[in-house]
Protein backbone atom coordinates (compact mmCIF):
# COMPACT_ATOMS: atom_id res chain seq x y z
CA UNK A 1 0.00 0.00 0.00
CA UNK A 2 2.56 2.43 0.62
CA UNK A 3 4.28 1.36 -2.38
CA UNK A 4 1.39 2.47 -4.43
CA UNK A 5 0.78 5.54 -1.95
CA UNK A 6 4.38 6.91 -2.95
CA UNK A 7 3.97 6.13 -7.32
CA UNK A 8 0.67 7.95 -6.74
CA UNK A 9 -2.58 7.56 -8.86
CA UNK A 10 -3.92 9.66 -11.89
CA UNK A 11 -6.98 9.03 -13.57
CA UNK A 12 -5.55 6.29 -15.99
CA UNK A 13 -4.14 4.60 -13.36
CA UNK A 14 -7.59 4.24 -11.66
CA UNK A 15 -9.65 3.53 -14.96
CA UNK A 16 -7.14 0.87 -15.36
CA UNK A 17 -7.39 -1.02 -12.05
CA UNK A 18 -11.00 -1.09 -11.69
CA UNK A 19 -11.15 -2.62 -15.34
CA UNK A 20 -8.73 -5.37 -14.06
CA UNK A 21 -10.69 -6.17 -11.24
CA UNK A 22 -13.32 -8.24 -13.34
CA UNK A 23 -10.31 -9.83 -15.03
CA UNK A 24 -10.00 -12.65 -12.91
CA UNK A 25 -13.64 -14.05 -13.76
CA UNK A 26 -12.07 -14.87 -17.17
CA UNK A 27 -10.46 -18.39 -18.49
CA UNK A 28 -7.44 -17.02 -19.59
CA UNK A 29 -4.78 -15.62 -17.65
CA UNK A 30 -4.85 -11.99 -17.41
CA UNK A 31 -0.61 -11.90 -18.80
CA UNK A 32 -1.90 -13.71 -21.52
CA UNK A 33 -4.28 -11.92 -22.82
CA UNK A 34 -2.15 -8.77 -22.33
CA UNK A 35 0.47 -10.27 -24.74
CA UNK A 36 -2.58 -10.92 -27.66
CA UNK A 37 -3.85 -7.77 -27.29
CA UNK A 38 -3.10 -4.88 -30.22
CA UNK A 39 -0.70 -1.80 -29.62
CA UNK A 40 -2.86 0.99 -29.38
CA UNK A 41 -1.33 4.19 -30.60
CA UNK A 42 -3.15 7.39 -31.26
CA UNK A 43 -3.08 10.32 -34.13
CA UNK A 44 -4.53 13.70 -33.49
CA UNK A 45 -4.27 15.51 -36.29
CA UNK A 46 -6.25 18.43 -37.83
CA UNK A 47 -8.66 16.61 -40.63
CA UNK A 48 -10.92 19.51 -40.71
CA UNK A 49 -10.24 23.05 -40.05
CA UNK A 50 -7.14 25.46 -41.15
CA UNK A 51 -5.23 22.32 -40.90
CA UNK A 52 -7.48 20.13 -42.75
CA UNK A 53 -5.10 20.14 -46.12
CA UNK A 54 -2.32 17.82 -43.93
CA UNK A 55 -4.08 15.92 -41.42
CA UNK A 56 -5.56 12.80 -43.58
CA UNK A 57 -2.38 12.53 -45.35
CA UNK A 58 -0.56 12.85 -41.75
CA UNK A 59 -2.43 10.35 -40.56
CA UNK A 60 -2.38 7.89 -43.42
CA UNK A 61 1.66 8.02 -42.92
CA UNK A 62 1.23 6.64 -39.25
CA UNK A 63 -0.94 3.75 -39.96
CA UNK A 64 1.24 2.80 -43.38
CA UNK A 65 4.11 2.51 -40.69
CA UNK A 66 2.39 0.18 -38.65
CA UNK A 67 1.51 -1.78 -41.71
CA UNK A 68 4.37 -2.83 -42.71
CA UNK A 69 5.39 -3.45 -38.84
CA UNK A 70 2.43 -5.85 -38.70
CA UNK A 71 3.57 -7.80 -42.07
CA UNK A 72 6.59 -8.35 -40.33
CA UNK A 73 4.55 -9.88 -37.20
CA UNK A 74 4.54 -6.91 -35.06
CA UNK A 75 6.26 -5.98 -32.04
CA UNK A 76 6.80 -7.86 -28.38
CA UNK A 77 4.37 -10.87 -30.29
CA UNK A 78 1.52 -7.90 -31.14
CA UNK A 79 0.37 -6.19 -34.07
CA UNK A 80 -0.14 -2.36 -33.97
CA UNK A 81 -3.44 -0.61 -34.30
CA UNK A 82 -3.38 3.35 -35.23
CA UNK A 83 -6.75 4.95 -33.99
CA UNK A 84 -7.06 8.36 -35.56
CA UNK A 85 -9.17 11.19 -33.78
CA UNK A 86 -9.65 14.80 -35.83
CA UNK A 87 -8.62 17.67 -33.76
CA UNK A 88 -10.62 19.97 -36.12
CA UNK A 89 -7.49 22.72 -35.83
CA UNK A 90 -9.41 23.68 -31.78
CA UNK A 91 -8.42 22.92 -28.94
CA UNK A 92 -11.79 22.03 -27.45
CA UNK A 93 -12.30 19.64 -30.17
CA UNK A 94 -8.75 18.51 -29.22
CA UNK A 95 -9.40 17.98 -25.55
CA UNK A 96 -12.42 15.90 -26.55
CA UNK A 97 -10.60 13.56 -29.14
CA UNK A 98 -7.16 13.20 -26.77
CA UNK A 99 -9.67 12.11 -23.73
CA UNK A 100 -11.15 9.42 -25.95
CA UNK A 101 -7.89 8.37 -27.20
CA UNK A 102 -6.23 8.39 -23.44
CA UNK A 103 -9.60 7.14 -21.51
CA UNK A 104 -11.70 4.75 -23.92
CA UNK A 105 -8.99 3.88 -26.44
CA UNK A 106 -5.97 3.56 -24.05
CA UNK A 107 -3.15 4.67 -26.21
CA UNK A 108 0.24 4.25 -25.42
CA UNK A 109 1.37 7.74 -27.67
CA UNK A 110 -0.51 10.58 -29.07
CA UNK A 111 0.79 11.21 -32.43
CA UNK A 112 0.84 14.11 -34.69
CA UNK A 113 -1.02 17.51 -33.31
CA UNK A 114 -0.73 20.21 -35.79
CA UNK A 115 -1.49 23.77 -33.98
CA UNK A 116 0.12 25.07 -31.12
CA UNK A 117 -3.06 25.90 -29.74
CA UNK A 118 -4.15 22.13 -29.81
CA UNK A 119 -1.28 20.76 -28.52
CA UNK A 120 -0.37 23.35 -25.42
CA UNK A 121 -4.65 22.05 -24.40
CA UNK A 122 -3.84 18.35 -24.94
CA UNK A 123 -0.16 18.14 -23.08
CA UNK A 124 -1.96 17.73 -20.11
CA UNK A 125 -3.93 15.65 -20.25
CA UNK A 126 -1.32 13.38 -21.75
CA UNK A 127 1.19 13.88 -19.19
CA UNK A 128 -1.12 13.10 -16.32
CA UNK A 129 -2.40 10.40 -18.11
CA UNK A 130 0.99 8.70 -18.78
CA UNK A 131 0.94 8.88 -22.61
CA UNK A 132 3.66 10.09 -24.87
CA UNK A 133 3.15 13.18 -26.78
CA UNK A 134 4.67 13.63 -30.40
CA UNK A 135 4.18 16.63 -31.67
CA UNK A 136 4.50 19.17 -35.53
CA UNK A 137 3.79 22.24 -33.17
CA UNK A 138 6.09 25.34 -33.22
CA UNK A 139 5.41 27.10 -30.44
CA UNK A 140 8.51 28.29 -27.50
CA UNK A 141 6.00 27.50 -25.06
CA UNK A 142 5.37 23.81 -25.86
CA UNK A 143 8.54 22.59 -24.15
CA UNK A 144 8.54 25.12 -21.58
CA UNK A 145 5.20 23.19 -20.12
CA UNK A 146 5.83 21.06 -17.12
CA UNK A 147 5.61 17.99 -19.20
CA UNK A 148 8.68 15.79 -17.70
CA UNK A 149 9.47 14.40 -20.37
CA UNK A 150 5.91 13.26 -21.62
CA UNK A 151 6.33 15.04 -25.19
CA UNK A 152 9.03 15.75 -27.77
CA UNK A 153 8.73 17.68 -31.56
CA UNK A 154 10.22 17.52 -34.28
CA UNK A 155 9.28 20.83 -35.78
CA UNK A 156 11.98 23.40 -35.00
CA UNK A 157 10.93 26.30 -32.11
CA UNK A 158 9.76 29.08 -33.35
CA UNK A 159 12.48 31.25 -32.09
CA UNK A 160 14.12 29.09 -34.43
CA UNK A 161 11.66 30.16 -37.27
CA UNK A 162 11.57 34.02 -36.25
CA UNK A 163 15.84 34.11 -36.57
CA UNK A 164 15.18 32.43 -40.03
CA UNK A 165 12.14 34.81 -41.34
CA UNK A 166 13.96 37.48 -40.10
CA UNK A 167 17.17 37.05 -42.05
CA UNK A 168 15.75 36.18 -44.98
CA UNK A 169 13.83 39.30 -45.33
CA UNK A 170 17.79 40.96 -44.98
CA UNK A 171 18.69 38.60 -47.82
CA UNK A 172 16.09 40.28 -49.97
CA UNK A 173 16.71 43.58 -49.43
CA UNK A 174 13.83 44.87 -47.32
CA UNK A 175 15.10 45.82 -44.00
CA UNK A 176 11.60 47.83 -42.95
CA UNK A 177 9.47 44.66 -42.07
CA UNK A 178 5.86 44.96 -41.11
CA UNK A 179 4.69 41.59 -39.36
CA UNK A 180 1.03 40.89 -39.51
CA UNK A 181 -0.62 37.89 -37.09
CA UNK A 182 -4.05 36.16 -35.38
CA UNK A 183 -3.24 36.16 -31.46
CA UNK A 184 -1.50 32.28 -31.39
CA UNK A 185 0.79 30.81 -28.84
CA UNK A 186 3.97 31.59 -31.41
CA UNK A 187 2.97 34.92 -32.46
CA UNK A 188 4.53 37.21 -29.51
CA UNK A 189 7.78 35.08 -29.81
CA UNK A 190 8.01 34.48 -33.34
CA UNK A 191 8.36 38.28 -33.54
CA UNK A 192 10.62 38.93 -31.68
CA UNK A 193 12.90 36.54 -32.96
CA UNK A 194 12.29 38.08 -36.27
CA UNK A 195 12.76 41.46 -34.92
CA UNK A 196 16.02 40.94 -33.15
CA UNK A 197 17.59 39.17 -36.82
CA UNK A 198 16.28 42.02 -38.95
CA UNK A 199 17.69 45.15 -36.59
CA UNK A 200 20.99 42.55 -36.59
CA UNK A 201 20.88 43.48 -40.21
CA UNK A 202 20.56 47.04 -39.94
CA UNK A 203 16.51 47.05 -40.12
CA UNK A 204 13.59 47.28 -38.38
CA UNK A 205 10.27 45.57 -37.59
CA UNK A 206 6.83 46.68 -36.03
CA UNK A 207 4.02 44.22 -35.52
CA UNK A 208 0.34 44.36 -35.78
CA UNK A 209 -2.09 41.39 -34.31
CA UNK A 210 -5.81 40.93 -36.08
CA UNK A 211 -8.97 39.45 -35.40
CA UNK A 212 -8.66 35.80 -37.85
CA UNK A 213 -12.31 35.81 -37.48
CA UNK A 214 -13.26 39.09 -39.47
CA UNK A 215 -14.64 38.72 -42.94
CA UNK A 216 -11.92 41.78 -44.18
CA UNK A 217 -8.79 43.71 -42.71
CA UNK A 218 -8.67 46.21 -44.72
CA UNK A 219 -8.15 49.35 -41.69
CA UNK A 220 -5.55 46.60 -40.68
CA UNK A 221 -3.85 46.68 -44.24
CA UNK A 222 -4.53 50.65 -44.26
CA UNK A 223 -2.44 50.92 -40.81
CA UNK A 224 0.14 48.69 -42.24
CA UNK A 225 0.90 50.26 -45.63
CA UNK A 226 1.32 54.22 -43.61
CA UNK A 227 4.85 52.83 -42.71
CA UNK A 228 5.36 51.94 -45.73
CA UNK A 229 6.81 48.70 -45.53
CA UNK A 230 9.63 46.24 -47.87
CA UNK A 231 8.63 43.54 -46.39
CA UNK A 232 5.24 42.52 -45.28
CA UNK A 233 5.50 39.02 -42.71
CA UNK A 234 2.37 36.73 -42.78
CA UNK A 235 1.78 34.67 -39.87
CA UNK A 236 -1.50 33.27 -39.81
CA UNK A 237 -2.90 30.15 -41.24
CA UNK A 238 -4.90 29.72 -44.65
CA UNK A 239 -7.99 31.09 -44.02
CA UNK A 240 -7.11 34.46 -42.58
CA UNK A 241 -3.98 34.40 -44.90
CA UNK A 242 -6.41 34.58 -48.09
CA UNK A 243 -8.57 37.44 -46.51
CA UNK A 244 -5.13 39.14 -45.84
CA UNK A 245 -3.46 38.95 -49.26
CA UNK A 246 -7.09 39.97 -50.80
CA UNK A 247 -6.85 43.15 -49.37
CA UNK A 248 -3.21 43.86 -49.26
CA UNK A 249 -3.92 43.83 -53.23
CA UNK A 250 -6.97 45.77 -53.15
CA UNK A 251 -4.86 48.67 -51.55
CA UNK A 252 -2.30 48.28 -53.84
CA UNK A 253 0.36 47.19 -52.03
CA UNK A 254 3.53 46.35 -54.15
CA UNK A 255 6.23 45.47 -51.99
CA UNK A 256 7.15 42.00 -50.63
CA UNK A 257 5.45 39.64 -49.31
CA UNK A 258 6.62 36.62 -46.85
CA UNK A 259 4.23 33.69 -45.44
CA UNK A 260 4.44 30.65 -43.55
CA UNK A 261 4.59 27.35 -45.78
CA UNK A 262 1.61 25.70 -44.01
CA UNK A 263 -0.24 29.29 -44.98
CA UNK A 264 0.63 30.01 -48.21
CA UNK A 265 -0.07 26.47 -49.91
CA UNK A 266 -1.45 24.73 -53.23
CA UNK A 267 -4.98 25.57 -51.68
CA UNK A 268 -4.39 29.30 -51.49
CA UNK A 269 -2.73 29.66 -54.80
CA UNK A 270 -5.64 27.83 -55.88
CA UNK A 271 -8.33 30.47 -54.29
CA UNK A 272 -6.35 33.66 -55.11
CA UNK A 273 -6.44 35.42 -58.53
CA UNK A 274 -3.42 34.63 -60.05
CA UNK A 275 -1.77 38.72 -59.59
CA UNK A 276 -2.28 38.73 -55.97
CA UNK A 277 -0.13 35.99 -55.29
CA UNK A 278 2.27 36.36 -57.46
CA UNK A 279 5.71 36.52 -56.13
CA UNK A 280 5.24 36.21 -52.70
CA UNK A 281 7.86 34.38 -50.53
CA UNK A 282 7.21 31.29 -48.63
CA UNK A 283 9.43 29.85 -46.02
CA UNK A 284 9.27 26.06 -43.84
CA UNK A 285 11.34 23.54 -42.33
CA UNK A 286 12.52 21.17 -44.95
CA UNK A 287 12.20 17.26 -45.30
CA UNK A 288 15.37 15.42 -45.65
CA UNK A 289 14.22 15.44 -49.38
CA UNK A 290 16.75 12.44 -51.37
CA UNK A 291 17.27 10.89 -47.85
CA UNK A 292 16.08 7.07 -47.13
CA UNK A 293 13.44 7.68 -45.26
CA UNK A 294 12.73 10.46 -47.65
CA UNK A 295 12.44 7.93 -50.11
CA UNK A 296 11.10 5.07 -47.90
CA UNK A 297 7.98 7.51 -47.06
CA UNK A 298 7.50 8.61 -50.37
CA UNK A 299 7.08 4.92 -51.69
CA UNK A 300 4.91 3.97 -48.59
CA UNK A 301 1.81 6.50 -48.90
CA UNK A 302 2.36 6.93 -52.35
CA UNK A 303 3.01 10.66 -52.62
CA UNK A 304 6.05 12.06 -54.71
CA UNK A 305 6.64 14.94 -52.55
CA UNK A 306 5.45 14.61 -48.95
CA UNK A 307 5.15 18.18 -46.87
CA UNK A 308 6.96 18.31 -43.96
CA UNK A 309 4.19 17.59 -41.38
CA UNK A 310 3.84 14.41 -42.98
CA UNK A 311 7.40 13.58 -42.78
CA UNK A 312 7.33 13.90 -39.17
CA UNK A 313 4.62 12.30 -38.30
CA UNK A 314 5.85 9.25 -40.46
CA UNK A 315 8.84 9.59 -38.36
CA UNK A 316 7.09 10.09 -35.03
CA UNK A 317 5.26 6.60 -35.78
CA UNK A 318 8.46 5.00 -36.66
CA UNK A 319 10.26 6.52 -33.25
CA UNK A 320 7.52 5.16 -31.03
CA UNK A 321 7.42 1.62 -32.34
CA UNK A 322 11.41 1.03 -32.19
CA UNK A 323 11.44 3.10 -28.54
CA UNK A 324 8.50 -0.25 -27.60
CA UNK A 325 10.83 -2.41 -28.77
CA UNK A 326 13.85 -1.46 -27.71
CA UNK A 327 12.57 -1.07 -23.89
CA UNK A 328 10.68 -4.29 -24.30
CA UNK A 329 7.08 -2.92 -22.70
CA UNK A 330 4.30 -1.39 -25.27
CA UNK A 331 3.53 2.07 -22.82
CA UNK A 332 4.73 5.30 -22.95
CA UNK A 333 6.50 5.47 -20.04
CA UNK A 334 8.84 3.14 -21.99
CA UNK A 335 8.60 5.43 -24.69
CA UNK A 336 9.13 8.09 -22.55
CA UNK A 337 12.47 6.75 -21.47
CA UNK A 338 14.10 5.10 -24.48
CA UNK A 339 13.04 7.77 -27.29
CA UNK A 340 16.78 9.39 -26.80
CA UNK A 341 18.90 6.25 -26.75
CA UNK A 342 17.14 5.04 -30.25
CA UNK A 343 17.10 8.67 -32.11
CA UNK A 344 20.23 9.94 -30.99
CA UNK A 345 22.47 6.96 -30.42
CA UNK A 346 26.05 5.98 -31.42
CA UNK A 347 24.59 3.05 -32.82
CA UNK A 348 23.97 1.57 -36.45
CA UNK A 349 22.00 4.27 -38.73
CA UNK A 350 18.35 3.27 -39.16
CA UNK A 351 15.63 4.93 -41.40
CA UNK A 352 12.51 3.05 -41.13
CA UNK A 353 10.90 0.67 -38.71
CA UNK A 354 11.83 -2.03 -40.07
CA UNK A 355 15.20 -1.75 -40.30
CA UNK A 356 15.57 -0.64 -36.79
CA UNK A 357 13.51 -3.84 -35.57
CA UNK A 358 15.94 -5.76 -37.34
CA UNK A 359 19.15 -4.31 -36.01
CA UNK A 360 17.55 -4.51 -32.42
CA UNK A 361 17.13 -8.44 -33.31
CA UNK A 362 20.79 -8.73 -33.97
CA UNK A 363 21.62 -6.81 -31.03
CA UNK A 364 22.95 -3.50 -32.58
CA UNK A 365 22.18 -0.16 -30.79
CA UNK A 366 20.53 2.27 -33.31
CA UNK A 367 20.27 6.19 -34.24
CA UNK A 368 16.67 6.84 -36.00
CA UNK A 369 17.54 9.22 -39.22
CA UNK A 370 14.16 9.56 -40.85
CA UNK A 371 12.13 11.60 -43.95
CA UNK A 372 12.03 14.63 -42.06
CA UNK A 373 15.72 14.55 -40.95
CA UNK A 374 17.80 13.90 -37.92
CA UNK A 375 15.51 13.17 -34.84
CA UNK A 376 17.83 14.79 -31.75
CA UNK A 377 16.01 16.09 -29.19
CA UNK A 378 17.29 18.31 -26.45
CA UNK A 379 16.27 17.46 -22.62
CA UNK A 380 12.99 19.18 -23.13
CA UNK A 381 11.67 17.89 -26.24
CA UNK A 382 12.91 20.51 -29.14
CA UNK A 383 14.74 19.24 -31.89
CA UNK A 384 18.19 20.51 -32.04
CA UNK A 385 18.36 21.34 -35.48
CA UNK A 386 16.75 21.81 -39.00
CA UNK A 387 17.13 22.74 -42.48
CA UNK A 388 14.32 25.34 -44.09
CA UNK A 389 13.01 25.56 -47.43
CA UNK A 390 12.65 28.81 -49.17
CA UNK A 391 9.75 29.15 -51.65
CA UNK A 392 8.49 31.35 -54.31
CA UNK A 393 5.05 31.86 -55.96
CA UNK A 394 5.84 32.24 -59.60
CA UNK A 395 3.78 31.53 -62.44
CA UNK A 396 1.09 29.98 -60.38
CA UNK A 397 3.04 27.45 -58.90
CA UNK A 398 4.83 27.52 -55.11
CA UNK A 399 8.64 26.85 -56.51
CA UNK A 400 11.58 26.25 -54.49
CA UNK A 401 14.54 28.82 -54.56
CA UNK A 402 16.67 26.89 -51.82
CA UNK A 403 17.28 24.50 -48.73
CA UNK A 404 19.41 26.04 -46.45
Amino acid sequence: MTKLLTNGINRRTLMKGTAAAGLFTLAAPAIVRAQSEVIRLGTLTPLTGAGGPYGPVMAEAAKKVAETVNAKGGILGREITVISEDDQTNPEAGVRAARKLIDVDDVAAIMGTWASSVTTAVAPLCWEGETFLTTVSGADSITELPHHGWLVRTQPNTTLQGRKFGEFCIELDAPKVYFMSPQTPFADSQFSSLKTAVEAGGGSAEILIYDDKKASLRSEVDTALRTNPDMIVMGGYTPDTIVLLKDLYRAGYDGKLLGFGYSVNAKLVEAMPAEAVEGVYTLSPSPAEGSKGYDALTKLIGVEAPDTYTCQVYDHANLVILSMAAGGAATGATVRETIRTVAQGEGEAVSTALDGLAALEAGSAINYTGASGPCDFTEKGDITDAKFRYDQVKDGKITLLKIA
